[in-house]
């Protein structure tokens, strides 16, 4: 029986930073792909730097032919203005992946550091760091942003994995080691 294989892109949005992150799925093992930024100027016109934001998600798509696209729902914060950068940087990320005939999952901050760590208010430090150990990394990213998109991947891997050991009752963690010996590292 073959394992089947996908690859999924997860894009943490940024107007001046854009995180990205590719992970490949066969059977039970994650592979890191691919993690890096896109670093544009905040000097350069905001339509300029959506451009090259769109040329760098399809592009990444043309490369890497990824199943899935996850994307990091834009968190409500008090400045309006960058609130609006922030979302047309996503909607042409967004775009990119239509394009590509990728559909599009969207999670919110809390939710991917939740699926990552456990605690959805967990630092991007502690979210790096259960990366390292979940995929074997060695070096850490010279920006979180790259870790981030990684774990918004990460994260819609895991919500379309619901362990048929779910429904069992344990009781502590070696209770739940022990009946899911597949899911610990």
């Amino acid at each position: 029986m073959q394992k089947s294989e996908k690859i999924i892109l997860g894009i943490d949005p940024g107007t001046v930073i854009m995180g990205y992150g590719i992970i490949r799925v066969t059977g039970n093992q994650i592979e890191l792909v691919d993690m890096n930024v896109l670093k544009l100027s905040s000097r350069e016109d905001v339509y300029e730097r959506l451009e090259k934001i769109h040329k760098k998600v399809t592009q990444l798509i043309d490369i890497h032919q990824p199943h899935h696209f996850a994307i990091e729902a834009p968190f409500f914060g008090k400045n309006v203005q960058s609130m609006l950068k922030l979302g047309r940087a996503q909607g042409v990320a967004i775009a990119a992946a239509i394009s590509g005939g990728i559909t599009v999952n969207e999670y919110s901050p809390k939710k991917v550091k939740q699926s990552i760590t456990g605690n959805g208010n967990a630092a991007k430090e502690q979210v790096l760091s259960m990366l390292k150990k979940i995929l074997s990394l060695q070096t850490d990213p010279k920006y979180l942003d790259a870790s981030d998109a990684v774990a918004v991947a990460l994260c819609h891997h895991f919500q379309g994995k619901v362990p048929t050991t779910a429904a069992k009752s344990v009781s502590g963690w070696k209770a739940f080691m022990a009946k899911n010996p597949q899911r610990v590292k």
